[in-house]
């Protein structure tokens, strides 16, 4: 048979005891809150310090490279603002010394050519003397005659048209005379121009020949040694300084191929002209006889034929 028992259990000490746990767990909770806003500032401040000393680190050494670069190409700079300087200096030189030797050139050649241009144009004006005249002289009166036909008339109501048509045909037949005078004079000195010229012309067609210029070479032997001098001698006559170069440079050419050879008797013309020559000379009886004698003994080679 079944029963209903009422028993009363007091439940304050408990509450109390779980109210002392609630109490804990919310100042626990305040503790870890406040923990974490500590963590959290803590690392901000930590990441800020790092960050702070990253950037200064990075900036220090971007400087330090910056300040290098900078260092070395101020030194390039300067190295190179000294060679520019020296090279400033230096082409200030050269071209004082070119204006000076330009200068000196100019003044030097400026007259020169100055009297080349006047002799050529005198030469030129020469050849044909009555043209030049014709054409310096009357070329320019006849250009103006057209000017000097137009007579001054009188502007009056009292000159009639017949006086002006008088007065300029006889400017238009005193301009035509003279014009006549000068044709003729021109003519007249052209004619005798070309018998000049035709006098100083040589006649007949021009043609190449060959001279034979006899020329003298020597060779001396001047000292124990063997030294040889080499002498050319020619007539001057109708030769020009150039034509006695090349006459000398052709026989200096062919040296290798001059050979010389003893003779056994000496010439007798080359022996009457030494003696001439001897003869000639103011020296005394003894001298002369000395010359002779040592011209007989001394022996000389001829060129081969």
């Amino acid at each position: 048979m079944a029963s209903n028992i009422n028993c009363t259990v007091d439940t304050k000490p408990m509450a109390h005891e779980i109210n002392k746990v609630s109490n804990h767990v919310t100042a626990t909770t305040t503790a870890v809150v406040a923990m974490k806003a500590a963590v959290i500032a803590a690392e901000k401040e930590a990441s800020d310090h790092v960050c702070e000393k990253v950037n200064l680190g990075f900036y220090t050494m971007i400087r330090s490279q910056i300040t290098q670069k900078m260092a070395k190409l101020q030194s390039d700079v300067d190295s190179l603002l000294m060679q520019l300087s020296q090279q400033q200096k230096q082409l200030i030189n050269i071209r004082t010394r070119m204006e000076r030797d330009y200068n000196m050139l100019l003044a030097r050649y400026s007259k020169l050519f100055t009297g080349l241009n006047q002799n050529l144009k005198q030469r030129v004006a020469e050849l044909d003397r009555p043209t030049m005249n014709f054409a310096l002289g009357e070329v320019e009166q006849i250009n103006n005659r057209s000017k000097l036909l137009t007579a001054t008339v009188p502007v009056g109501q009292l000159e009639s048209v017949m006086q002006s048509q008088k007065i300029l045909a006889s400017n238009a037949k005193y301009q035509g005379m003279k014009v006549i005078n000068s044709m003729r004079d021109f003519l007249s000195d052209f004619n005798e121009q070309r018998q000049l010229t035709s006098n100083i012309l040589l006649g007949g067609e021009a043609y190449e020949s060959s001279l034979a210029i006899p020329v003298l070479i020597m060779e001396t032997c001047i000292d124990s040694k063997g030294t040889v001098i080499e002498n050319i001698v020619m007539n001057k006559t109708g030769l020009t300084e150039s034509m006695q170069r090349n006459i000398q440079n052709t026989i200096a050419s062919k040296d290798n191929k001059i050979y010389w050879v003893n003779t056994s008797a000496k010439d007798k013309e080359t022996v009457n002209e030494f003696r001439k020559i001897v003869s000639s000379t103011n020296l005394s009886a003894r001298v002369k006889e000395t010359m002779n004698v040592l011209f007989q003994a001394s022996s000389y080679q001829t060129l081969k034929q």
